[in-house]
């Protein structure tokens, strides 16, 4: 894929490393002229120094052949407005956009966004499960909202204990899409059986997550 990556700090520094050493091309866009040269140093990749919500700068970077453009810098309006650049002047299918402020989450979805990243969010939910031993957690939502993806733990007692996946009747437009089971990550398939203790990662329509906590956990 060609990824547009705007931002060059750290999580546009690492996005961009994570992604050419997995073989995308990727070009990074930033305004601060000393980043661009630290990342052009330590990365073979297309740097342009220059303010991104302008098209022209855009343009330079690549972003009319572009599969994603990922937004990501420290500034929300900036991530916002160039989302909406990417998506509504050159097309871009896929955009992806970091939230600062969490109370913006709502604003990039009905904006637009494709996929917004709140890692405040995100990382509260994550420490709530731990200290409250919950065994559900909605991870993200993304497609304006549309689309969850959820983490379930299995206890002993779940009715989808030693059941093949193929057996399992999820919500409509719902699926597995991981199971994490100790260190091991598997692809699930309709023969996969589920075990006490794995930690399914789940893509379901916005509204539905209660029914499948229901489902996979034996929640009431």
């Amino acid at each position: 894929m060609y990824i547009v990556i705007v931002g060059a700090g750290k999580v546009g520094y690492y996005l961009a490393k994570r992604l050419c050493d997995a073989a995308h091309t990727v070009s990074v866009v930033d305004k601060d002229k000393d980043l661009c040269e630290e990342i052009a140093k330590n990365l073979e990749l297309l740097v342009i120094n220059g303010d991104a919500c302008d098209p022209k700068i855009l343009e330079e970077a690549g972003v009319q052949g572009a599969d994603v453009l990922a937004a990501v810098t420290g500034d929300d309006e900036d991530n916002l407005i160039i989302c909406q650049l990417a998506k509504e002047k050159f097309s871009v299918q896929r955009t992806v956009g970091r939230v600062n402020n969490p109370d913006n989450d709502y604003t990039f979805s009905e904006l637009g966004v494709d996929v917004p990243i709140d890692a405040t969010e995100i990382i509260a939910k994550i420490i709530e499960e731990e200290v409250s031993f919950s065994d559900f957690v909605n991870l993200m939502s993304f497609k304006r909202g549309k689309l969850s993806i959820v983490r379930v733990d299995i206890p002993e007692d779940s009715p989808v204990i030693n059941k093949e996946v193929r057996q399992i009747q999820l919500p409509p437009d719902s699926v597995l899409v991981s199971i994490v089971r100790q260190d091991e990550v598997i692809v699930p398939k309709g023969n996969t059986v589920l075990l006490p203790g794995d930690d399914i990662i789940a893509l379901t329509l916005t509204g539905n997550e209660q029914q499948v906590l229901n489902l996979l956990a034996g929640k009431l």
